[in-house]
């Protein structure tokens, strides 16, 4: 017989294995899942500087360490939040350079 000594919202069976006591009786061990790496939304790489914790631990921690001093940080890769910026930089100087050109041809 075995006895179930700890109450757990979601009994998986993939993380369930037996075990005995010092004193002979069958108990149930409950192993805690396996962690993922956040991931960064655009190209899917895994995030640096944010531990690798499961959601409910992850819930529990200071903002300072679920997160990366920058714009986006905590959500997008260093790279991918630098393309960002340049990419916003270009369109806007593109558009200067239309509002130039049409200035230029409605003068002459």
């Amino acid at each position: 017989q075995i006895t179930d000594h700890d109450l757990m919202a979601k009994a998986v069976v993939s993380t369930q294995s037996t075990g005995k006591t010092p004193g002979g009786k069958l108990v149930i061990h409950y192993a805690t899942k396996k962690t993922q790496i956040s991931k960064c939304g655009d190209c899917k790489l895994g995030l640096r500087g944010i531990p690798a914790v499961r959601p409910v631990k992850l819930a529990s921690l200071s903002r300072r360490v679920k997160k990366v001093n920058r714009v986006y940080g905590g959500s997008k890769c260093g790279k991918c939040v630098r393309s960002r910026i340049i990419r916003a930089f270009l369109i806007e100087e593109q558009k200067i350079v239309a509002k130039v050109l049409k200035a230029q041809a409605a003068k002459s």
